[in-house]
């Protein structure tokens, strides 16, 4: 007599009340924050008129990533993971008030020495780097600014203290099974927010000004909070890791060293980010290439995110992949090959259609990476090894932006967007050779971690 067939729930997780609340309070914070990283941006580029000035807001959000992703691993496999997302969580809603306060209060602060000493140290980068600015047209004079990148720096650093936590408490909240489910859906919840956030964050700006901006960001970082009282865990938390050293502190890395199917993966999302990403070069095609304008830039941004949230909504109602592995290769493929698509491409539609489909293919390959990171990994390590991932994905897209400004200077943005989609087809053929168990892993909901 043949088995049962087993009928897939595409609301598994969302049925477990622990994890749908987490998921909501996460959505939520997401939102703030990403709300945040416009009005930031907006606000002290009124101030500077400086694209220099912005640069360092991306030099301020890396060096904490590099610095702090490991140790927040750590913390995260030895302390209590919700106590961890509750303290960051409360931190920055505090540090998001005071932005809201200097922002309202910015032109009564007084220009003391320290805050004049570092607008003239930014004032000299910014003549280094600005030769095509009229050097009359910057102003380093507001002695906020300097108050702004500290409270900045504090958020970033809170953020990748609690993130390895964020992430690795997922599979203690609901059953196993029901996990890649989990891991679909918030994919698609960070695509949301990444759509409604910024467009949000503009809105209220244009009505209500940047510090109430920073206060929706108090306000949903308190509705994550008042969330968090009632999750509750479904699988006992693991036990604190051993002594601390550095061997304990780099057993994330020893862990996906030894594991090539993780490695594999990790390292395709890398690569994929470091040659394909385009981002950086939109408002060039936007402008030289496609000649659209802003709004066309904003739907070009946008397509990515589209996609992806379309991809992730599709995989969550229908049956698990049978061959995850290889349909992580075909879609780093696929993300390669739509990448060269948008290079030569001088039609605007189909510029969009393409930038849509690297939003498919980077959700599915999101969405089988991180299942195989969660999945795969025993919990007492899966702090640690979140936080490698974390230093994976979040360098590569501040190194990935850099490579494709720096290419695209040299050689032109058509070659450097086709040149990195090229690159990207390269490496999956290369990962599907040198990491055979890829192309044979099972399927995801019948992994288990590996002792």
């Amino acid at each position: 007599m043949s088995a049962p067939v087993e009928i897939h729930d595409p609301y598994a997780a969302l049925k477990v009340r622990t994890y749908r609340d987490y998921m909501i309070g996460s959505f939520l914070a997401t939102i703030g924050r990403q709300a945040v990283s416009v009005a930031v941006s907006w606000e002290i580029y009124q101030w500077t008129k400086s694209a220099t000035a912005l640069g360092l807001v991306g030099l301020i959000l890396v060096l904490p990533l590099l610095a702090l992703s490991l140790p927040a691993g750590s913390l995260a496999d030895r302390l209590d993971r919700k106590r961890i997302i509750a303290w960051g969580t409360g931190l920055t809603a505090l540090l998001s008030a005071l932005l809201a306060l200097l922002s309202h209060f910015h032109a009564v602060i007084p220009p003391l020495a320290p805050l004049r000493w570092a607008n003239a140290l930014i004032q000299r980068l910014a003549t280094v780097f600005e030769r095509h600015t009229d050097p009359a047209t910057l102003n380093f004079d507001q002695p906020a600014l300097p108050l702004m990148y500290l409270l900045l720096l504090g958020i970033a650093v809170v953020r990748i203290l609690a993130w390895p936590a964020r992430s690795s408490i997922i599979p203690l909240l609901l059953p196993a099974r029901a996990l890649p489910n989990a891991i679909t859906w918030n994919m698609s919840a960070f695509e949301v927010a990444t759509v409604t956030g910024p467009a949000l964050g503009g809105f209220i700006i244009a009505f209500g000004g940047f510090q109430a901006v920073y206060v929706l960001d108090v306000v949903l970082g308190l509705g994550f909070l008042w969330l968090l009282r009632h999750v509750r865990y479904h699988v006992a938390p693991p036990p604190p890791a051993g002594p601390r050293t550095w061997r304990s502190m780099l057993a994330g890395v020893e862990f996906i060293w030894r594991r090539k199917v993780i490695l594999g993966a990790s390292s395709l999302d890398l690569f994929a980010t470091l040659l394909g990403g385009v981002m950086a070069l939109l408002p060039i095609y936007a402008d030289q290439v496609l000649h659209v304008g802003p709004i066309g830039l904003g739907w070009l941004r946008a397509a990515p995110s589209l996609g992806a949230f379309t991809m992730a909504m599709w995989l969550a109602h229908r049956a698990p992949l049978a061959r995850p592995g290889l349909t992580l290769l075909w879609s780093i493929a696929g993300f390669g090959l739509a990448i060269v698509v948008f290079g030569w491409s001088h039609w605007y539609w189909l510029s969009f259609i393409a930038l849509l489909f690297t939003g498919v293919f980077d959700s599915v390959s999101v969405i089988v990476r991180q299942s195989l990171v969660q999945l795969l990994t025993p919990d007492h390590l899966r702090g640690r090894v979140t936080s490698v991932n974390q230093i994976f994905i979040g360098s590569s897209n501040e190194i990935g932006a850099l490579r494709a400004g720096l290419m695209g200077a040299l050689v032109g943005p058509v070659a450097a967007v086709v040149w990195g989609g090229l690159g990207t087809l390269l490496v999956a053929g290369i990962v599907a050779s040198a990491v055979p168990g890829l192309r044979r892993l099972a399927p995801l909901h019948t992994l288990k971690p590996d002792p």
